[in-house]
């Protein structure tokens, strides 16, 4: 059985985002990207994915997906569901 989870949940899930209504705005306006690929906020994501996503002004962060989460849980709880691949700088067009 192949578990997936809404990207929006998950990145409130790891405390990415402060609310999943927060979350699922970026995925709308696409500033989330799943395995470099703009995402939608219903998308579905899996472990092994990669999760891109603004870090502030000019740059932006990498994560990889460990696991999905059954909540929204204190931060140290939250780390587990990720691993940091690296922070990108944003492209000036």
């Amino acid at each position: 059985m192949n578990e997936t989870l809404r990207i929006d949940k998950w990145l409130w899930f790891a405390r990415f985002c402060k609310s999943r209504s927060l979350a699922a705005s970026l995925c709308e306006e696409g500033e989330i990207h799943l395995n470099d690929r703009p995402a939608g906020k219903a998308q579905s994501l899996k472990t092994g994915d990669i999760v891109e996503f603004p870090a502030g002004p000019r740059r932006r962060r990498r994560v990889r997906v460990l696991a999905l989460g059954e909540r929204r849980g204190p931060a140290p709880e939250a780390q587990l569901l990720y691993e940091e691949l690296d922070s990108v700088p944003v492209r000036e067009d």
